[in-house]
């Protein structure tokens, strides 16, 4: 009896590509949305922990606490180590996200205000595009990118309009801060996919523990610390609310929406510093600064409608 051979081959597993429909769309979305919200007070809470804290210091610090608060989730709930072969992306996460993003925006909010540095930043969405479509070789719409471009255009012509064509020290500070944290998204957003987002950021910061804890104990020796009400209570939301809580959100979304579409929700973020640092910290606004952050919220709607 002849037995076709299309009946013994080997079956193929499809692996669909398509983006994410309904439920779970609109869950990433939100997902991701929280990380923004809970990224946008980073920049004012820091500006709070520096009154009390050295620059060194608090990003030393915050590291140690949030390492404390992921490893004992880790511990009480028994997660096993990673495999081997995710401690290189873990690193990257760790040495952008940990400790390279905090580190050059804490110096850089020592000569800028919290306002000019969250439109800065608001170049973040497309430096993370483009590193992941390096990266993972995701290829979003035209649509997409020329969205993605414009608001970073804007973003750039306010930089040079507050900074009168020169570049100042914070916002090279900044631009290098943009780079690493764009590859610590990138590669967290890749590694949600295989495991909980939680579990991605809480490795990151355990990784981190054994430089942060001696790097906290010299810091704090060398730079005065004055304990106040705002110094402890933007300690505390940088290390919970911005390493931890808000980047367990975060990848949580980007590996239901893809990294390219939840960056561009970052588009958000300056708008969202800017109304915090006038309830918060007092700071006045130019008339550039909230047209600005409301001319890259346009761009948001584009990306999150373009083809993926």
């Amino acid at each position: 009896m002849r037995v076709e051979s299309s009946a013994i081959a080997p079956t193929r597993i499809a692996v669909s590509t398509a983006e994410p429909q309904g439920r779970g769309r609109t869950s990433g979305t939100l997902m991701a949305a929280l990380g923004v919200t809970a990224f946008s007070l980073t920049f004012p809470a820091t500006a709070w922990g520096l009154e009390g804290f050295g620059p060194w210091s608090l990003v030393a610090v915050r590291s140690v606490l949030a390492a404390l608060i992921a490893g004992g989730c880790l511990l009480a709930l028994r997660v096993p180590l990673p495999e081997r072969r995710h401690w290189a992306g873990l690193a990257v996460v760790a040495a952008g996200v940990v400790a390279g993003f905090p580190m050059l925006t804490t110096l850089a909010l020592q000569t800028s205000t919290t306002a000019h540095a969250a439109v800065v930043v608001g170049l973040l969405p497309l430096t993370t595009a483009l590193c992941s479509a390096l990266r993972t070789g995701t290829r979003p719409s035209r649509t997409f990118w020329a969205a993605a471009l414009a608001g970073a255009a804007v973003v750039a012509a306010f930089t040079v309009q507050q900074s009168g064509g020169a570049l100042s020290t914070a916002d090279v500070y900044l631009f290098g801060a943009l780079l690493v944290c764009a590859a610590g998204y990138t590669e967290g957003g890749r590694l949600a996919r295989i495991m909980p987002g939680w579990q991605v950021i809480g490795w990151a910061l355990v990784l981190c523990l054994p430089l942060a804890v001696p790097a906290a104990a010299v810091a704090l020796s060398y730079e005065p610390v004055r304990l106040t009400a705002h110094s402890v209570a933007g300690v505390l939301w940088v290390a919970a609310g911005s390493q931890f809580l808000g980047l367990v959100v975060w990848y949580r979304g980007m590996a239901a929406i893809g990294v390219p579409k939840a960056s561009q929700l970052q588009l958000a973020q300056p708008l969202l510093t800017l109304v915090w640092s006038v309830l918060l910290l007092g700071e006045h606004l130019t008339v550039a600064a909230p047209l600005t952050a409301a001319a890259v919220l346009v761009c948001i709607a584009v990306t999150q409608r373009a083809r993926g």
